[in-house]
């Protein structure tokens, strides 16, 4: 008999997904290895910056009280009586109509507090002229300006970037207390897949499923265990998904979870004891997207399909991944966006449209990127967002504002928001 399925909205789907995350605990690395972790702890300013008032220019350090006065009809001369190159002190404070020559960096000498860009000044010998007064601080950085001592910087949570890594080595964080990565297991099920590099055989397609999920999870630097291709024998399946969900932190598989007669998920977690949280979303591609728990750790059942794989993966799986290791901001960002061509076909459910966006004299466009049935591929290499059509609409015509998520961005948000 048939199962009969009820469609649940995808907002509950990834809800319900986001309360079973369970969090796979810390480690301390090598700053050098922190890029595209998740912090554990929090990035606390462990002194001022600038640790010191510093010359933002190259210029000459001056008393400000020694600039009054100055126009183009009376210059103001300075003597210098020295240079500070960045990392160097001065000799000794400066006194009335003494300037030092100062490089950007550099730490203000005493008694100054005012800098003079060079192009503000007429070179003599000896020194240079004036034509402007100075204000008391013009052009200097001040200490502490940019962060202060014991200042909360970066909450834990966050994902480290190129950016993230120059504060936490300003700070001498050279090592940081990061999440763990979880390690995926990867199954791909169905008689009908091949390698690779097999030869295409009548009735038969190659398997794209195992390796484009590999490159999703490498595209978060997550680790996996490739478990191969299942055949449709349920004995087998079962013995198969019940060592990958040993060996690993969760499981995805593709394909199995419709409800013929060779998809045998279904049955797989009902032996294994696991808890379905549910298995039909209201979502066009992989509305058979199914996700089950084992105790504490996830089994994403994701379509067979190539489209409704790449987008179960993305909603789902991803934003529970990067939750497993705490981070804050798991999901994709959205923006809105004018649609670029008609999309008149109605769905009762929510469809997610593989797309490409850019930039237009009319502001931010997108444009469907192709074929986009649920068995696409071609869309998937060309898009590089989602266009997300609500349920219920009767299509949409060109100009329409939509919302689209963007794949791929390394910065995510912290709230779903569709």
């Amino acid at each position: 008999m048939v199962e009969m399925r009820k469609p649940i909205p995808v907002a509950e789907a990834v809800r319900l997904v986001m309360e079973h995350v369970n969090t796979i605990g810390n480690e301390v690395i090598d700053l050098e290895d922190a890029y595209g972790r998740v912090l554990s702890e929090p990035i606390i300013a462990r002194h001022d910056v600038p640790p010191f008032d510093r010359s933002p220019y190259d210029g000459f350090a001056i008393r400000s009280l020694d600039s009054k006065g100055a126009s183009g009809d009376n210059r103001i001369p300075f003597s210098v009586i020295g240079e500070i190159g960045a990392g160097y002190l001065a000799d000794k404070p400066i006194g009335e109509k003494e300037a030092y020559r100062i490089m950007t960096g550099a730490q203000i000498p005493e008694n100054a507090d005012a800098v003079v860009m060079l192009e503000q000044t007429v070179e003599t010998d000896g020194g240079f002229t004036l034509r402007k007064p100075f204000e008391t601080g013009e052009n200097i950085s001040f200490k502490g300006e940019d962060a202060k001592e014991g200042e909360l910087l970066i909450e834990a949570g966050s994902l480290i970037h190129p950016g993230t890594i120059a504060l936490l080595a300003t700070f001498g964080y050279a090592k940081v207390k990061v999440a763990k990565r979880p390690v995926a297991g990867i199954l791909s099920t169905g008689t009908e897949l091949l390698e690779v590099g097999d030869e295409l055989l009548p009735g038969k397609i190659r398997n794209s499923n195992g390796p484009m999920i590999k490159g999703q999870l490498n595209r978060m630097g997550i680790s996996y265990r490739s478990y191969g291709m299942a055949m449709d024998d349920l004995d087998a399946c079962t013995a198969i998904v019940k060592q990958a969900i040993e060996e690993s932190d969760f499981l995805i598989t593709t394909g199995g979870v419709s409800v013929g007669d060779y998809d045998y998920l279904p049955a797989i977690y009902e032996r294994l004891g696991a808890k379905v949280l549910f298995n039909k979303v209201a979502m066009r591609p992989g509305s058979v997207t199914t996700v089950a728990v084992l105790g504490n750790k996830f089994l994403f059942g994701l379509s067979g399909n190539p489209s409704a794989c790449f987008t179960g993966f993305e909603l789902f799986a991803r934003p529970a991944i990067l939750a497993m290791m705490g981070g804050t901001a798991p999901y994709m960002p959205r923006m809105t966006a004018k649609l670029g061509e008609d999309f008149t076909k109605p769905n009762p459910f929510t469809r997610f449209i593989r797309a490409t966006w850019t930039f237009t004299e009319s502001g931010i466009e997108a444009v469907p990127a192709g074929f986009n049935k649920s068995n696409a591929v071609s869309s998937i290499a060309r898009g590089n967002c989602l266009i997300v059509l609500p349920s219920g609409t009767r299509g949409y015509a060109t100009g329409d504002h939509v919302d689209i998520l963007l794949v791929g961005s390394e910065q995510g948000v912290s709230e779903w928001t569709l």
